[in-house]
């Protein structure tokens, strides 16, 4: 069994997968820290190592009065309680490289947005914190195009780099999983996940706002747990219908431990 890194104390390995999971953004600290809790107790009971994630901005919302979560200023106290509190590693995502110094003392992982995979210098700015990276595959990047932003991340003394799919334009206010991506990106030597709510998305399909197709998340982890993929991301939620943003692509949180066991049983096969 390979070790790729740990994070605080989780280690990340091709022996089994691992679950990066929570709310599209903090909407307050009781329910931040209710889904952690939830989320956890689940992962523990069936031994998924477990990252919680959630967004203290969301800086690519699709409508300037779209929510956009509390801010470094307030989001990181919250993330950083439910860390020592809830006891998980906690990932979020920054948007512009100043924000990589403040976040580091908090994050476990810092992540890098889809649509700004390809900015040098954040990359460069995330990698010399130290922590483990998430990078998302840009809507608008071949597999390939994201494993030169390994090389980036590298070239800055940093090689604990996960990369996460989430699915390809294909046309208007749609997006396609090419499952290939998955063994394609894993040739970076990195491990690779499969974001299997996002790629349900239907961004800007919805009147002004990103619409989704739920029902088809278990089938997107399923086929990217059978594809080789070494975690998966869930955004999750009590009551969708009620999230402030990505309601319509998230998984509800009453579903996480059925799919979590289905998940497993085809990673033992795959």
């Amino acid at each position: 069994m390979k070790t790729f890194f740990k994070v605080d104390g989780v280690e990340i390995t091709d022996g089994r997968f691992f679950l990066i999971a929570g709310p599209c953004v903090i909407e307050d600290e009781g329910l931040t820290r209710e889904i952690a809790t939830e989320a956890k107790k689940i992962t523990a009971e069936l031994g998924i190592p477990y990252i919680f994630k959630a967004s203290f901005d969301k800086a690519n919302r699709t409508s300037y009065a779209s929510p956009r979560g509390p801010g470094i200023a307030k989001g990181l106290p919250i993330l950083a309680r439910v860390k020592e509190e809830v006891g998980v590693p906690v990932l979020s995502d920054i948007h512009e490289p100043w924000q990589a110094q403040q976040a580091a003392p908090v994050l476990s992982v810092i992540q890098i947005p889809a649509f700004l995979s390809r900015q040098t210098d954040l990359l460069v700015a995330a990698a010399r914190t130290g922590l483990p990276l998430n990078i998302k595959k840009s809507q608008m990047m071949s597999p390939a195009d994201l494993t030169l932003a390994v090389g980036k991340i590298s070239e800055a003394g940093n090689r604990r780099v996960m990369l996460t799919e989430r699915g390809t334009f294909f046309g208007y206010n749609n997006l396609v999983v090419d499952f290939r991506s998955i063994p394609l990106m894993k040739e970076s030597g990195c491990p690779v996940v499969i974001d299997a709510t996002h790629s349900v998305q239907r961004p800007s399909g919805a009147n002004g706002v990103s619409g989704g197709d739920p029902r088809f998340i278990p089938l997107m982890a399923s086929a990217g747990i059978v594809s080789g993929a070494n975690g998966v991301f869930l955004e999750i939620h009590p009551e969708p219908a009620k999230a402030l943003s990505d309601g319509a692509n998230s998984l509800p949180l009453k579903d996480l431990r059925a799919l979590l066991v289905r998940l497993q049983k085809l990673y033992n096969v795959a």
